[in-house]
């Protein structure tokens, strides 16, 4: 049977894709914006008309598509979501949960990113993997687009694969091929990828963004998060030369660089030339540009977040942010007020792998205050888990300056992170930092 023949003999409709789907069962999906809306809603709209129950769901990153579908509180119960990054969708359902009762609506999973593959490979039997796809080409293969992280290979441990083709998902190169003789069902649909704008730089982000780009050398190798600091890092970066980008997430103003010239992979030891990432997420015009483009290539997590895959470029530079740091530079990235609020996620991978490249530089950045200044994210002891522990914490930024964390003593570090801090909370951090017996 070739190729064409294989598709037609694959390819249903919703209903039917969805019909083998079991109650007690568990789902895997893609990730962020691979995330299937039409199997979803026909998942939904089982669930709503109670023909399935206690289906075990697991998925990082909940963007439009499952927020509007499956993580709709009506469903919850006949749908029950572990999720493995909290969000926004995640904390409207607990916040609606404990308004009910207190009752227990998301299962939270921690795991480190780089190892989400293995977690689903040994301890989280899939049932069905749900995801969407870039269209078959002429030799039979489908890519993963936007993301690759763990979904590549939980669609092939799955008992079952489902794939949603959809013409606006880009043609990603590297290792994203999916042959279609790997696919149980396939259905097909036409829907926008959704998209992020983030909100605009404001004036601590470019004093941050500034005091950031100092530390890149021309010739560094990139990695950035998502949001209007991460962006105001690479719009400092525009006269800088022969950058690289090895990242977890591929962003538009990562892009930006690449289109302008600044970011070129030449002088990266290994994937030279490409600029290479995990997933993607961002606006249409990114999407775009990583359509059949060969200067980008996406891996799997467990390539691009394994800390000596990230070392054995030169001089990578990891920017990453966190929610609180204490007084030692041990670093809270996932919990406020007592409660789960994201993730770790890939921090640690990065802020390991980049201190370990030679001449590399692991940056934790943030504002110095939350709140509108109520909030001091320096502080004398950590309202939640360690994410980054104090022994990794490299280089330190916030609006008032840098501070170089490795070889000081607890006296000296604390010493260092209070002249971070506003200089309204710096008495008391001193006496915080006292009565520890940090100073």
């Amino acid at each position: 049977m070739n190729n064409e023949a294989l598709y037609r003999s694959r390819l249903t409709n919703l209903a039917d894709a969805v019909a083998s789907l079991q109650s007690d069962s568990s789902i895997a999906l893609g990730m962020a914006m691979s995330q299937p809306p039409a199997l979803l809603e026909a998942l939904a709209a089982r669930a709503q008309a109670g023909d399935i129950d206690g289906v075990k769901v697991y998925y990082f990153h909940a963007e439009a598509f499952l927020r509007k579908s499956l993580l709709r509180y009506s469903l919850m119960g006949r749908i029950v979501p572990h999720c493995m990054f909290l969000g926004a969708p995640e904390r409207e359902l607990i916040r609606l949960g404990e308004a009910d009762g207190n009752r227990k609506v998301v299962y939270f999973v921690p795991n480190s990113f780089s190892q989400s593959p293995r977690l689903f490979a040994e301890h989280i039997p899939v049932d069905t993997m749900l995801v969407m796809v870039s269209p078959m080409d002429r030799n039979g293969y489908f890519t993963f687009g936007t993301n690759n992280d763990y979904t590549s290979g939980v669609a092939r441990a799955a008992r079952r694969l489902i794939v949603e083709v959809n013409p606006n998902m880009p043609r990603v190169f590297g290792d994203s091929l999916l042959h279609v003789s790997e696919v149980d069902a396939i259905v097909e649909s036409d829907h926008p990828l959704p998209e992020l704008t983030p909100k605009p730089a404001d004036d601590l982000d470019r004093r941050i963004g500034a005091q950031i780009a100092e530390l890149v050398p021309d010739g560094a190798c990139l990695q950035m998060g998502i949001g209007a600091l991460p962006n105001a890092v690479c719009s400092a970066l525009a006269g800088h030369r022969h950058l690289g980008i090895h990242t977890e997430l591929l962003t538009p103003g990562l892009v930006e660089l690449i289109e302008s010239g600044v970011a070129d992979n030449s002088r990266k030891t290994i994937n030279r030339g490409k600029s290479v990432f995990t997933f993607a997420m961002g606006d249409r015009h990114m999407y775009e540009f990583l359509n059949d483009n060969p200067a980008l290539e996406s891996y799997p997590v467990h390539y691009i977040n394994d800390p000596y895959t990230i070392s054995r470029n030169d001089n990578v530079i990891s920017v990453n942010s966190t929610i609180e740091m204490d007084l030692t530079g041990a670093c809270n990235s996932e919990h406020v007020n007592g409660h789960q609020y994201s993730a770790s996620g890939g921090q640690l991978d990065f802020v390991r792998g980049a201190y370990a490249s030679r001449g590399g530089k692991s940056i934790i950045a943030f504002h110095s205050t939350a709140g509108k200044d109520r909030v001091s994210k320096i502080v004398a002891r950590l309202a939640g888990p360690v994410t980054t522990p104090r022994t990794d914490t490299h280089l330190v930024v916030t609006e008032y300056g840098v501070a170089n964390l490795k070889g000081l003593s607890s006296t000296e570090r604390a010493t260092a992170l209070i002249r971070l801090a506003h200089p309204e909370v710096r008495e008391s951090l001193t006496e915080q930092a006292r009565t520890l017996h940090l100073l």
